[in-house]
């Protein structure tokens, strides 16, 4: 890997570990998730940085891409177990990190937000080239299920690459059988999610999280789609983003007429199949005999 490139997924990475250290200090029973993920997403750009999608703030039972809404009056409560996924860019080279937070302290959260921290640690410690990618796999549903639990089979970790968040290669939370060889300069984001539950998710509701998929033309709002085709390219992005800049009505008419024409992807939110609480932790690694944990 070249250097520059080096130092860019380096950058991502430190202002990523700075923006979840700066999360911490958010996360109190009361606060507004809105505020939360706005304040979190502005301290990337304080930094230097950009969001690499927007701060997935999923509660519970939700394990991934929920992101609220312009305006959104939920709260933190006592008892949630809030995960905290962000990403961040520098020129396009990324770092995506996760924690688990409780909201109180919960002995059932405890437990989880140490299984999927034990697993990704235990992940992590057998990067280098050669490695099969399912023995990443083996070591996560060991940590998760030696501590009562189980790794949710259905999401994954993934390699990363310029301006793409998922290059291809998916990371397993269990034993999925791929042999594949890690290579030298590959990015991974490893991201074990844990749960008493089935070990499954379903899609909920829109995550009004949106991605280029494609060029195109639309009847409104084609400075919108102008915008994200400049600033995100195929990176994902929030509607509460668009609004902000757009308005509300303009934003709606454009996004409905976008992903009927399938220029953008539309996200859903993942929530546990049996509704049970669901923790998660995530590092990038870039693999070397001596693996680089960018976001440590």
């Amino acid at each position: 890997m070249e250097k520059e490139t080096l130092d860019k997924y380096k950058e991502a990475g430190e202002i990523a570990s700075k923006a979840k250290e700066f999360a911490k200090t958010l996360l109190k029973e009361g606060a507004l998730l809105v505020d939360i993920a706005d304040k979190i997403e502005n301290k990337i750009i304080e930094l230097g940085g950009k969001p690499a999608f927007p701060v997935n703030l999923s509660i519970n039972e939700a394990a991934a891409h929920y992101v609220p809404a312009f305006k959104e009056t939920t709260v933190l409560k006592e008892g949630d177990l809030v995960k905290v996924d962000i990403g961040v860019h520098v020129d396009g080279f990324i770092a995506d990190t996760a924690f688990s937070y409780s909201i109180g302290k919960l002995e059932e959260n405890e437990k989880l937000i140490v299984a999927a921290n034990s697993a990704v640690d235990a992940a992590v410690k057998l990067v280098k080239p050669g490695i099969a990618v399912n023995e990443l796999g083996i070591a996560i549903a060991k940590e998760i299920t030696s501590a009562g639990f189980q790794p949710i089979r259905n999401l994954t970790g993934h390699m990363v690459d310029e301006y793409n968040l998922h290059a291809g290669l998916n990371v397993p939370n269990y034993n999925n059988g791929n042999k594949t060889k890690l290579e030298e300069d590959m990015v991974l984001a490893i991201e074990p999610f844990a749960t008493p539950g089935e070990g499954l998710v379903v899609e909920g509701k829109s995550s009004e999280v949106f991605k280029l998929e494609k060029l195109g033309m639309v009847r409104t709002g084609r400075d919108i789609l102008m915008h994200i085709a400049e600033e995100y390219r195929t990176l994902p992005f929030a509607k509460r983003w668009l609004v902000k800049k757009f308005g509300l009505l303009k934003t709606n008419l454009m996004l409905r007429e976008a992903v009927a024409k399938g220029i953008l992807k539309e996200y859903k939110v993942l929530r546990e199949k049996t509704g049970e609480k669901v923790s998660q932790a995530e590092h990038t690694v870039i693999v070397a005999e001596e693996p680089i944990i960018t976001t440590k």
